[in-house]
């Protein structure tokens, strides 16, 4: 990771979002050729999958890879510009706003949806209708260190909480300098997933208000935040760790909660944490592993693309078992479609976290403010965090924010205007 320009706010910092040059956004498509904007390591090698769709369809694709930190903003410049690509890459928590503002075309045939891991298809859709194909799964799992851990008594990473925390105990007295979960406080699906794990509703009244102040929501923050005040997790940014897999590799922590792309890193630097000293598991639950979120991404087609017949196909494509899988092996992300599964060696023991939680994703409100609800929400959790607030004050506050977010919605739905 690297450092972002400390002239940054800490709110644009957690939500991703950046300044975005216009230039960027400019000169997308051509009348011979489809373009694709993909984030991240989709971006990059989205090229290796492109000649077999150029060879059946005689049709090449232009295909710009986007940082995750600039691609929220540039994409809605470039549909205020009218400069969307024909198929985009979206996170599946930008689909409703995309949708809303009609940037993105409806899903044109079941046939496209056919074959996907149960639970994917429901962040895809607004208001009955699918906006995109999910173009992968990516469950979070514990990615452990095996010796750090067996050298406190445990062979493998525990799957419940209670367990978690007797083994970071363990950890510490061991390793009284080092810590035993990294867990970025600027990262908010670690504490959103303990929240569905304690089954906290976080929306109440139609999905128009906060509904922070209840039991559930508050075992799950008090939790989250004791393991920082007691000293097993260090309070950090994704910005002050510069490398967290080296951080990993020498032991200034043993257990990182995260999703699957890391699994390529550790392939490519298989000689600083060789395969033999790290393991995966389910991650914990109150009571053992349960449902947790993931952060899957879909394909999209821009409602403007004059070649929408042509994006569905390149859509389809993209998103075929024989695709997916060619990504499983290049950069990790785990196949939406069930059949592409079926190919794997999810018995590996590496793989076998991943294809159990996959069974078990849950879905976020569907809102088109959830990201930044959930964006003010870690923001007020790093206070708690940070001693700055209590738990209980937390909470409260949580709920005056996401109140303030929902305003308008909560408006459309009192007027009728909103189901």
């Amino acid at each position: 990771m690297t450092a972002c320009d400390p002239s940054l706010s800490r709110r644009t910092l957690l939500s991703g979002a950046a300044a975005t040059l216009a230039a960027g956004c400019s000169a997308v498509g051509s009348p011979n050729r489809l373009s694709l904007w993909a984030m991240s390591y989709q971006g990059d090698y989205s090229p290796m999958l492109m000649p077999a769709f150029t060879r059946a369809t005689g049709i090449d694709v232009d295909v710009q890879s986007v940082p995750w930190t600039e691609a929220h903003q540039k994409l809605l410049t470039a549909h205020a510009g009218n400069a969307l690509p024909d198929v985009l890459m979206l996170s599946n928590g930008w689909i409703g706003e995309f949708a809303m503002i009609g940037a993105i075309a409806p899903v044109p045939s079941p046939a496209l949806l056919a074959d996907l891991v149960p639970g994917l298809l429901d962040g895809t859709r607004v208001g009955g209708t699918a906006f995109a194909v999910p173009w992968s799964a990516a469950p979070p799992v514990q990615f452990y260190r095996r010796d750090l851990l067996a050298d406190a008594g445990y062979p493998a990473a525990p799957e419940s909480w209670g367990e978690w925390r007797r083994m970071g105990a363990a950890l510490k007295r061991r390793r009284p300098d080092d810590f035993a979960f990294l867990m970025l406080l600027n990262w908010p699906q670690t504490l959103i997933t303990m929240m569905i794990q304690t089954g906290a509703p976080m929306l109440r009244d139609r999905n128009t208000r906060g509904h922070f102040q209840t039991p559930e929501a508050r075992e799950a923050l008090a939790y989250y935040v004791s393991l920082f005040t007691d000293g097993y997790a260090p309070k950090v940014l994704s910005t002050e760790v510069q490398d967290p897999l080296a951080a990993l590799a020498q032991g200034q922590f043993a257990v990182w909660p995260t999703g699957p792309t890391l699994l390529l890193d550790l392939h490519r630097r298989r000689a600083e944490l060789p395969a033999e000293r790290w393991g995966t598991a389910r991650l914990a639950g109150p009571d053992g592993p349960t449902r947790a979120t993931a952060e899957d991404v879909s394909l999209c087609v821009s409602a403007a693309s004059p070649r929408q017949a042509d994006a569905w196909r390149l859509v389809a494509h993209l998103t075929s078992p024989a695709s997916e899988l060619r990504f499983a092996s290049l950069i990790g992300n785990l196949p939406a479609r069930r059949s592409a599964w079926a190919s794997l060696e999810t018995s590996a023991p590496i793989l076998a976290p991943f294809a159990a939680q996959v069974r078990e994703i849950a879905t976020t409100p569907r809102v088109v403010e959830w990201e930044q609800i959930q964006t003010e929400v870690q923001l007020i959790a790093e206070r708690v965090v940070r001693g700055q607030l209590s738990v209980d004050q937390g909470l409260a506050e949580a709920d005056r924010h996401v109140d303030r977010i929902l305003a308008k919605r909560r408006a459309l739905v009192e007027a009728g205007r909103l189901a």
